[in-house]
């Protein structure tokens, strides 16, 4: 069956690399970037499917069974700007012609040092070579790698300070995914595309991984009252877990209003808070954002995260030195 995937997907990406990418290529003169300009349909194609997939089954779940009413709708067509840059590739595009000769030599130095790429897909001959085998293997490590960044994004203040923007949104819904400083997409990103690297990820793996994390990404952050059950939720990360995480007070923060923690931190597994002791699995829906959204300071004022993109990017970069 992921054969029968992999080759249809494969197929529609070359008639839509021969029919539209490449003749754009060509007339822009960058004929010498065919190749990843191939990839870069591949990214593009995905998120289109997981576009439509959103619009066609998350929307009607959240129509369904919402959490909360919409109040704010402008919060939400933000969000969907984050959502189409991200899925549609433009941040990768980028980030390709930004820092990718930073990270080709900073993988040639770890290779030349002796850290050479472990296949974990072959660790065990005729087990580990079946593709879904090999998939569910880097979905597990990806997903711990996962979480690590995640703890980190709220251990530490530097990273919190941008961080925080995803967490704003007192609105969240299925495109709350994706609203990120982009500073922290280019950490979070090198991080992860550095580690499949490492490991032995191949293209169209990573692609494929990538997208299905996304997609429960998207379902977690949906204004959608679902819970898994008492079994289910040990299983994979709910809707109603993921709220937690965005709880005000609960879920990015510990006692007192400037000490960071939080729970629920896993990305799709609920296993890694299981483990360490970060996971709630309390039956509720909290009303989401941050405490100094709605708590005054000492002078009376409360924290402005922006209401637009740029505005938002902006002020991620003050509170980054401090300023904000």
């Amino acid at each position: 069956m992921i054969e029968w995937f992999t080759d249809q997907f494969a197929a529609v990406q070359q008639w839509l690399f021969e029919a539209v990418v490449q003749p754009l290529v060509f007339a822009a003169g960058l004929g010498g970037w065919t190749e990843d300009a191939f990839d870069a349909t591949g990214w593009l194609l995905v998120g289109v499917i997981q576009i439509l997939i959103l619009v066609a089954v998350i929307g009607p779940l959240q129509r369904w069974r919402p959490v909360e009413p919409v109040r704010d709708r402008q919060a939400i067509r933000i969000d969907i700007l984050y959502t189409l840059i991200h899925r549609l590739g433009l941040f990768r595009l980028a980030l390709f012609f930004a820092v990718t000769p930073l990270f080709d030599a900073l993988l040639g130095e770890l290779r030349g040092a002796g850290w050479g790429t472990l296949h974990l897909d072959e660790l065990w001959p005729g087990v580990t070579d079946i593709p879904w085998v090999a998939f569910a293997i880097y979905l597990v490590v990806l997903d711990f790698v996962e979480y690590l960044i995640h703890r980190g994004q709220h251990h530490f203040d530097w990273w919190w300070s941008l961080h925080a923007l995803h967490h704003s949104q007192r609105q969240m819904t299925m495109w709350s995914d994706d609203r990120n400083h982009l500073l922290d997409d280019l950490i979070h990103d090198a991080i992860i595309v550095l580690v499949a690297q490492l490991i032995g990820v191949a293209p169209g793996q990573f692609i494929a991984v990538v997208a299905f994390m996304q997609l429960s990404q998207s379902l977690q952050h949906a204004n959608l009252r679902l819970s898994f059950g008492r079994i289910g939720e040990r299983l994979w990360i709910s809707p109603r877990f993921h709220r937690v995480h965005h709880a005000i007070g609960i879920g990015h923060e510990s006692e007192g209003p400037k000490t960071l923690g939080g729970r629920n931190f896993g990305v799709l597994l609920p296993w890694w808070d299981m483990l360490f002791r970060s996971a709630n699995f309390e039956d509720r829906y909290d009303a989401t954002g941050i405490r100094d959204q709605v708590e005054p300071d000492a002078s009376g004022r409360v924290r402005d995260y922006g209401r637009g993109f740029w505005a938002q990017q902006w002020l991620g970069l003050r509170r980054l030195v401090g300023r904000g």
